[in-house]
């Protein structure tokens, strides 16, 4: 199975002297493609900080992190913007929507910094799935909060990415709204060979994944395979988180 990311012997250091506060501590794990990962700790584990540097948001004080197999270290900064903007999709928990731009303009973005056009099957279909049909020229203002993050989805979606990560995507949708964002993931990745890897602390939404990888103190601790809600509790009880 190949990796799609991964991170040898991460470590991720804050600040310097007695202030220094060490978020990743000498962490090596990969995420397959094809799959839905989820990255899951107590808060303070490490989990956003093992997400943004393996998606080249933030860089590494020590180690390796790979998308497929681009070295993102090597990288230079243009190189790097280049690689993110063509290879991956982000959903952040904060939707980082354009304000003067609709719905619609807003999901194609990606594509249109890129000079390509969108699949247009395939738009509709991610349109469709995060019912989003009636609100395509609808500006951010306008739209709910569930709305705003799923045409963040959208976004990350439509440009079919080599990796997508996930941060907290559910995080400020009501159930059902949650639960078809995480359905649409988990189809996009069964039916579609995407790949997805996601921060989350909620239970139910880490049992969409394939796989789970458990953070504490900085470290990756444990790990598990067709996780449903109540495995995934029981295992945080363990954890404190």
């Amino acid at each position: 199975m190949n990796a799609a990311a991964r991170i040898e012997s991460g470590t991720k250091v804050y600040g310097q002297g007695e202030a220094a506060v060490t978020a990743l501590d000498e962490v090596t794990v990969q995420f397959e493609e094809g799959h839905f990962s989820a990255i899951m700790g107590p808060s303070g584990s490490g989990k956003s900080t093992l997400l943004h540097c393996i998606a080249g948001l933030d860089t590494l004080t020590s180690g390796k992190a790979f998308i497929g197999d681009s070295d993102l270290g090597s990288l230079k900064d243009k190189d790097l913007t280049v690689l993110r903007r063509e290879k991956v999709g982000f959903i952040f928990q904060a939707f980082n929507l354009v304000p003067t731009l609709d719905a619609e303009e807003n999901i194609n973005l990606p594509l249109s910094i890129a000079g390509k056009k969108p699949d247009q099957d395939w738009f509709d279909s991610v349109v469709s799935a995060l019912a989003l049909g009636d609100r395509l020229d609808h500006r951010p203002a306008e739209l709910s909060g569930g709305q705003q993050q799923r045409v963040a989805a959208a976004r990350a979606l439509v440009s079919k990415p080599q990796i997508i990560f996930a941060d907290e995507p559910s995080g400020n949708l009501d159930s059902h709204s949650g639960a078809e964002l995480l359905g649409f993931m988990q189809n996009a990745v069964k039916e579609l060979g995407q790949t997805i890897v996601m921060v989350t602390h909620d239970a139910n939404a880490a049992s969409y994944s394939d796989r789970i990888v458990f953070l504490d103190d900085g470290k990756t601790v444990d790990e598990m395979r067709d996780p449903t809600p109540d495995t995934v509790l029981d295992r945080l009880k363990v954890l404190g988180g």
